[in-house]
C-alpha cells in the first residue's frame, strides 16, 4: 500500500514539475499579438476569398501592419473596411472608385442558338475545351454558371435563359468572375457607369447576325449618333471611352441590335414651360422626333418617344425645359 502511496505522489509530482515548466516555456516562448493586427483583422470583413492577394484576412492584416501593404486591397470590404483600417493606422486614404461586375454578352439560348447538342461537364470552363461552347457564338457567355459557383458573395446566379444574373446589391467589385470567366464576357465597370456595350463577338455583319440577335454587326450607327465622340471603332467593336461618355444613352436606343445594356433603373424626360421662345434648338439637337413645334409656336414634349437623354435642356437657350426624375441633370425653369 505504501509503494502504491508512493507512486501515485512520485508521478504526481512529476506531472506538476512538468506542467509548471511546459507553461513557463509557453509564455516564454509565445508570439505576442501585436494590438495592430488585432485590430485590423477585427475591421476586414472575415471571407477569407484572397481577392487581395494573401491566403486569408488574417495573413493580410499581418501584412498591413508588418510590411505596410495597401489597405484597399480588400474589394468585398468595399470603402467601409478601407476608411476603419486607416482611422486604426492613423492614415489618410484617398479612395478608389467603387467598382461592379457586369456581364457584356446578351446571348442567351433565346438570342443564340446552339450548333450542336452538348452531353458534357457542367462547367464553362469544359465546355469552352469543346470547340468553345455550343452556342453559335463562339465569343459569347457559355452560360453553364461556373462563374456563380466561384463567386464568394452569392452575387450571381444563372437565368433559364442561361445567362449570369449579377446582384448588383450584393456584387463587391472583387474581380474573382471577371478572372475565372474563359470567356472574357465579365467585366468590371465603376458603379457610377450606366451604359456598356454588351457584345464581345469578333466577328461582323452577316456572320453575327446569324449567330445572335443581340450581337453588334460593327454598323457604326452608334459612333455616328454620339454627341460626345465618346465612341469609337476598334477591329469590329465600337469602344467606349468611359471619361467622355456621360451615359445618355442615346447609343442603346440608336442601336438596331440592342447591343448596348443600360442600367438605369429609371430615365427621366423632358418638359417644357411658358418660357419657351420657340427657337426650335431643341427640336435641331432631338435625334428621336420627341418634341414638335415650329417657329413663334410653343414646342411640346412626345413623352413617349423622348429618352431622357438631355439633349435640349442642355442647349435651350431660356431654360424653358426641365428634366423630370431626373438622373443627375440639373432641373430649371417652371
Amino acid at each position: 500500500m505504501n509503494i502504491l502511496i508512493k507512486a501515485v505522489v512520485t508521478f504526481g509530482g512529476l506531472g506538476l514539475i512538468l506542467g509548471i515548466t511546459l507553461a513557463i516555456i509557453f509564455k516564454k516562448l509565445a508570439i505576442k499579438t501585436n494590438d495592430l493586427i488585432e485590430q485590423v483583422k477585427l475591421a476586414l470583413p472575415g471571407s477569407n476569398c484572397g481577392v487581395c492577394g494573401f491566403p486569408g484576412c488574417e495573413v493580410y492584416a499581418e501584412k498591413i501592419v508588418k510590411d505596410g501593404v495597401d489597405i484597399k486591397l480588400c474589394l468585398p470590404g468595399e470603402q467601409e473596411v478601407a476608411l476603419k483600417i486607416a482611422k486604426i493606422l492613423g492614415k489618410d486614404l484617398e479612395l478608389p472608385e467603387p467598382m461592379i461586375a457586369v456581364l457584356t454578352c446578351q446571348g442567351g439560348k433565346a438570342e443564340c442558338h446552339e450548333r450542336f447538342i452538348y452531353d458534357g461537364g457542367t462547367d464553362c470552363r469544359q465546355a469552352y475545351i469543346l470547340h468553345g461552347g455550343n452556342k453559335s457564338c463562339v465569343f459569347g457567355c457559355v452560360g453553364l454558371g461556373h462563374c456563380a459557383s466561384v463567386c464568394p458573395f452569392g452575387a450571381i446566379k444563372i437565368s433559364k435563359n442561361r445567362l449570369p444574373i449579377i446582384n448588383e446589391k450584393k456584387c463587391t467589385g472583387c474581380g474573382i468572375c471577371v478572372k475565372e470567366c474563359p470567356k472574357n464576357t465579365l467585366r468590371l465597370i465603376p458603379k457610377t457607369k450606366l451604359v456598356v456595350l454588351a457584345c464581345v463577338s469578333k466577328d461582323k455583319g452577316k456572320a453575327v447576325k446569324n449567330a445572335c440577335s443581340k450581337g453588334c454587326f460593327a454598323c457604326n450607327i452608334c459612333i455616328k449618333a454620339c454627341p460626345y465622340n465618346a465612341l469609337k471603332m476598334e477591329n469590329t467593336l465600337p469602344v467606349m471611352d468611359f471619361i467622355k461618355c456621360i451615359d445618355c444613352g442615346i447609343c442603346v436606343h440608336q442601336c438596331p441590335s440592342s447591343s448596348f445594356i443600360d442600367r438605369a433603373k429609371a430615365r427621366p424626360y423632358a418638359m417644357i414651360s411658358s418660357l419657351c421662345n420657340s427657337c426650335t434648338e431643341c427640336v435641331k439637337v432631338c435625334q428621336f422626333d420627341a418634341i414638335e413645334g415650329k417657329l413663334k409656336e410653343r414646342h411640346k414634349i412626345i413623352i413617349p418617344k423622348c429618352i431622357g437623354c438631355g439633349e435640349c435642356f442642355k442647349v435651350c437657350p431660356v431654360r424653358a425645359i426641365t428634366m423630370a426624375g431626373a438622373l443627375g441633370y440639373q432641373t430649371q425653369g417652371a
